[in-house]
C-alpha cells in the first residue's frame, strides 16, 4: 500500500511518530536505497518517540502482509496487469509490476477523492515529528540521518500527494516510479495508454474500493 492507504489506518491517531513510522519503510526506501534495516527486531526502546516509530513500522509491515495476501489485491492487480499488457508492448516495464503499483496509487486517489482521508492531516503529522527523534531512530538502525532528513524536508514541502486527486498525476507518479528502475520506461503513446488504463480502473473501483480497508481493519483488530 502507498502512503495515504497506510495513513487510513492511523487517520485518527494523535501520535505523529506512530504515523511517521507507519510510512517510514516507504519514505526510507525513496530517500536511501542502500538502507536495509530491520527495526521490527529491536526491543522496546526507552525513548517514547523512537518506540512509536518502531511500532508504526511494525504496523506497516503487518498491513502490507494482509494486503498483498488479500483476494482484492490478487484479483485487481492481475486485472490491471492484463490491461497494461497491450499498453506496454516494447517497454522494459513488466505488466505485473505496473499493475501492482497502479493499484496502490489508485487506492490513494480514491481515498482522497472520496474525502476518506485528507492529505493535509497526513502532512501535519509528519511536520510535528521532531528531527532530533527521527535522527535517534535512524542512528539506532545504522542510517545516516542527514540524507534522510534532506529528503524528508523536500517530501513535506512539495506536498506531492495532493496531486493524486488527478488521474493524470497518478499516471505520472507511475512513470516516476518506473524511472527509478528503467531510464526510458515509456514512449509518449505508452504513457497515454497507461493513463487511460488508470482512469478506467479508478472508475471500476470507485464503488466498492473501501471493502478491502474494512476487511483489513477487522484483521488488525483481531491481532
Amino acid at each position: 500500500m502507498n502512503f495515504l492507504s497506510h495513513f487510513y489506518f492511523d487517520r485518527n491517531c494523535t501520535d505523529a511518530y506512530h504515523v511517521l513510522g507507519s510510512v517510514m519503510p516507504d519514505l526510507l526506501r525513496n530517500a536511501d536505497k542502500q538502507a536495509q534495516i530491520k527495526p521490527e527486531r529491536l526491543p522496546k526502546q526507552s525513548n517514547p518517540a523512537v518506540n512509536s516509530i518502531i511500532l508504526g513500522w511494525k504496523k506497516h509491515l503487518e498491513i502490507d502482509r494482509h494486503f498483498h495476501s488479500s483476494d482484492f489485491f490478487n484479483y485487481h492487480a492481475h486485472q490491471l496487469k492484463l490491461l497494461m499488457v497491450p499498453a506496454l508492448v516494447g517497454s522494459p516495464v513488466k505488466p505485473f509490476f505496473l499493475g501492482h503499483i497502479a493499484l496502490e496509487l489508485i487506492l490513494d486517489n480514491l481515498l482522497l477523492t472520496s474525502r476518506t482521508v485528507f492529505a493535509n492531516d497526513f502532512y501535519d503529522h509528519l511536520k510535528n515529528a521532531e528531527e532530533v527523534n527521527i535522527s535517534r531512530f535512524l542512528a539506532l538502525n545504522g542510517v545516516d540521518p542527514q540524507k534522510f532528513l534532506s529528503f524528508y524536508a523536500v517530501f513535506i514541502n512539495e506536498k506531492y500527494l495532493h496531486s493524486y486527486t488527478k488521474t493524470d498525476s497518478v499516471a505520472y507518479a507511475l512513470k516516476r516510479v518506473c524511472q527509478r528502475i528503467w531510464k526510458n520506461p515509456f514512449t509518449v503513446l505508452q504513457e497515454q495508454a497507461v493513463a487511460e488504463v488508470v482512469n478506467a480502473y479508478i472508475n471500476i473501483l470507485s464503488a466498492d474500493f473501501m471493502q478491502v480497508f474494512w476487511e483489513m481493519d477487522a484483521l488488525l483488530q483481531e491481532a
